[in-house]
């Protein structure tokens, strides 16, 4: 009995032998325990016999697919809540104290306020501000000067009595800058008149300064400073602070609860602390370094930082009217969230929870389809081991199903096949057998064609070879006479090139020989020119010479006038003058008529020369002409000689055209030869090459008919080991 069989005939859980039905007892709390431990125990051995190769299984796919969704969107969905339920819970107490924030603010407003008006309702009380007057005037005594000082104490002691947030009050003239002082005065207030600020206040760059917490021996301070002006003297300006015990902020701030390990702090644009919830830090510098970040532009605000140890902060803040501190309120992240950690365990718990249901849900999965699927698997290896009568009997709606109602018909299909494959395999023997025959008379005929096709192959082939020849010598010969043909075309082209060359050379010799008798004429023209110069000039000598003479006269005259002029005294002044002026206008025509002497007779050497070279280059001129002469006579002949010999060489071309025409027709009939018998051998070599392919198609074809012929045999075989 087969593997298969066995596994049909297992009996159905439930029912007895005999078709009767078990009795079901009630459940006790013994038998729940039992129950879950046998649950459990089924559990763990179903687990242990599933393959746990998922590549080897679609059951585990379909197990790990369905487990890893289930407890990945549970995961990702408690997170989301748990991410939302932090970030809501950080907006909402980032509101919340941003409103305490500004609410404290606004109290710390109107206590600072309150202090501003103070210092302004002091210092403007009629009573101070007669003994203020009385203070300043110069002719006070001494004891009177100590008597106002000490009633102006009384007037500030007054105010401190009235209110235990200040310590001291200090009252400042800027013209004496003695300061008068009232309550605990601090070591700080020796110095006052060396602060920057006083400064400031005491030129009137700034009406009021608040100073940051300072730390004393006693209790931690701030101060307040202003710049009034007298009401009895214009000109006269007085600086009023106030030092103001840090604890009337403190108790504004210690009763603000911002989270658990929350932390405010009041501070200066420079970081220092002026109040805190914590005391200890009170007058230092903040160590909060993102609080030296905030932008100054921006009134209040909420970040989300890191303190000085690197812990997630929610810090707001707010910037006070009255002056530029800085309201900073600093809570951990992690204290406002931590209610919010429990949905995160939850998550984890539902997790776990939805990891056992899954793992069942999936256990039932990998029944419900690995079990058919296994079951057809070994059907399917029964089926490839030769047995076709396999069969299975699952039923059912679903895609399993379906798969074994296409295996049963699959297995239909292919014992049909392998019945009609046998019966064909029978026919398909006995034709390799008669086509074997057939084939062994087509190989016999076909060996006998390609012989005597060979012989004629070979016959073609000879005169294909002569005729090639033949062809070739033609070609040769065509070769040679077209290459005469270009001799000659080119021996005529020169020829003509040469006529043409000597006409234009007579051309040029005729207008050179004209030329050259005009260069004749105007140099003997040239020589008559240059001869008619020669005497006007020595004519211009002629008259440079009696030029001279009457320069020379004058130049006596002046001389004889310059005489007279003298003997004759103050009366011949002027006649001197004039004959002076005479005397040097007889120099410079002189001196210009000896210039254009040199000038003459440089010109007269000139021309001299050139008559010479001119009368050197006449032979020359006529030699030039005789040369001409006879080179022109020279082309004329040349000419002649070259149209005789262009005469002959056109004859001489027509004799070879008519020869290249005939070789022309020679030529083209060899090439026909050539071509035929070419034509005809490639038509011989082929008829012998498809002989040889056809005996050797016709020998291939009586080996496929022996290898169809066993190829039939193991088919037949083949089959023979399937049980139908």
């Amino acid at each position: 009995m087969s593997e298969v069989e066995q596994h049909d005939k297992k009996p159905k859980k439930g029912r007895k032998p005999g078709g009767i039905k078990e009795k079901k007892e009630k459940p006790s709390a013994s038998t729940g325990i039992h129950t879950a431990k046998s649950f459990f125990s089924n559990v763990g051995t179903a687990i242990s016999r599933m393959p746990m190769n998922p590549a080897k299984s679609v059951g585990i796919r379909l197990f790990l697919i369905f487990l890893s969704a289930i407890v990945f969107f549970v995961i990702v969905l408690g997170y989301l809540s748990y991410d939302k339920a932090k970030s809501t819970i950080e907006k909402n107490a980032a509101n919340g104290n941003q409103q305490t924030i500004i609410q404290t603010s606004e109290k710390i407003d109107i206590i600072l306020e309150k202090y501003e008006n103070a210092g302004r309702q002091i210092f403007y009380d009629i009573e101070l501000q007669k003994l203020l007057s009385e203070y300043t005037n110069k002719k006070l005594s001494d004891y009177d000067a100590f008597t106002v000082e000490r009633s102006i104490r009384d007037k500030l002691s007054n105010q401190i009595t009235s209110d235990s947030s200040i310590r001291a009050i200090y009252l400042i003239p800027t013209k004496s800058e003695k300061i008068i002082s009232a309550g605990q005065a601090s070591e700080s207030s020796k110095t006052v008149l060396e602060q920057s600020w006083y400064t400031e206040l005491k030129e009137g760059d700034k009406k009021i300064m608040w100073l940051p917490t300072m730390q004393n021996s006693g209790a931690p301070y701030f101060t307040i400073a202003r710049s009034l002006g007298s009401m009895n003297d214009l000109t006269s300006t007085y600086v009023v602070m106030f030092e103001l015990n840090a604890s009337v902020l403190d108790t504004q701030l210690k009763g603000i609860n911002l989270g658990e390990n929350g932390q405010l702090q009041l501070m200066s644009p420079e970081g220092i602390v002026v109040s805190s919830s914590e005391s200890s830090i009170v007058g230092s510098e903040t160590a909060w370094a993102f609080a030296k970040e905030f932008p100054a532009d921006t009134k209040t605000d909420d970040v989300r930082t890191k303190d000085e140890e690197g812990r997630s902060v929610l810090a707001v803040y707010n910037t006070l009217d009255t002056n530029d501190w800085k309201l900073v309120g600093s809570v951990q992240t992690s204290e406002l969230t931590k209610d919010a950690s429990s949905i995160l365990v939850i998550t984890l718990i539902v997790a776990a929870i939805d990891v056992i249901f899954a793992i069942l849900i999936g256990i039932w999965m990998v029944r419900m389809i690995a079990r058919p699927l296994g079951k057809l698997n070994l059907l399917m290896k029964e089926g490839a081991k030769g047995n076709l009568n396999v069969r299975t009997d699952h039923k059912s709606q679903d895609e399993i199903g379906q798969l074994s109602a296409s295996f049963n018909d699959m297995m239909e299909q292919i014992t049909g096949l392998v019945q009609q494959t046998s019966n064909t395999a029978q026919e398909v023997l006995r034709t390799a057998t008669e086509l074997s025959d057939a084939s062994k008379k087509t190989a016999i005929s076909a060996k006998e064609i390609a012989v005597a096709t060979e012989e004629i192959a070979n016959g073609a082939s000879s005169l294909a070879v002569e005729a090639e020849r033949g062809s070739d010598l033609t070609n040769n010969i065509s070769k040679q006479m077209q290459m005469v043909v270009s001799a000659n075309e080119e021996m005529g082209k020169s020829a003509r090139h040469v006529e043409s060359a000597s006409e234009l050379g007579t051309k040029h010799l005729s207008d050179l020989l004209d030329k050259t008798h005009q260069t004749e004429d105007m140099t003997r023209s040239m020589m008559h020119k240059v001869d008619g110069l020669k005497e006007t000039t020595s004519s211009v000598v002629k008259v440079l010479d009696v030029l001279q003479n009457i320069t020379k006269q004058t130049n006596i005259l002046s001389l004889n006038a310059t005489i007279e002029a003298a003997r004759a005294g103050a009366a011949g002044k002027g006649f001197m003058v004039v004959a002076d002026e005479i005397r040097q206008l007889a120099d410079q025509s002189r001196q210009s008529i000896d210039m254009v002497s040199q000038i003459t007779d440089r010109i007269m050497t000139e021309m001299n020369e050139t008559v010479q070279v001119l009368l050197d280059a006449n032979p020359l001129f006529k030699g030039q002409m005789d040369a001409v002469k006879e080179t022109n006579d020279i082309f004329v002949s040349v000419q002649q000689q070259m149209v005789d010999f262009i005469e002959s060489l056109d004859s001489v071309t027509h004799s070879i055209d008519e020869l290249n025409e005939s070789q022309n027709v020679l030529s083209e009939a060899m090439s026909n030869v050539s071509a035929v018998a070419e034509e005809s051998s490639a038509t011989s070599e082929e008829v012998a090459s498809l002989s040889t392919e056809q005996q050797s198609v016709s020998g291939q074809l009586v080996n496929l008919s022996s290898q169809l012929e066993n190829v039939s045999n193991d088919l037949k075989e083949t089959l023979s080991r399937f049980r139908l």
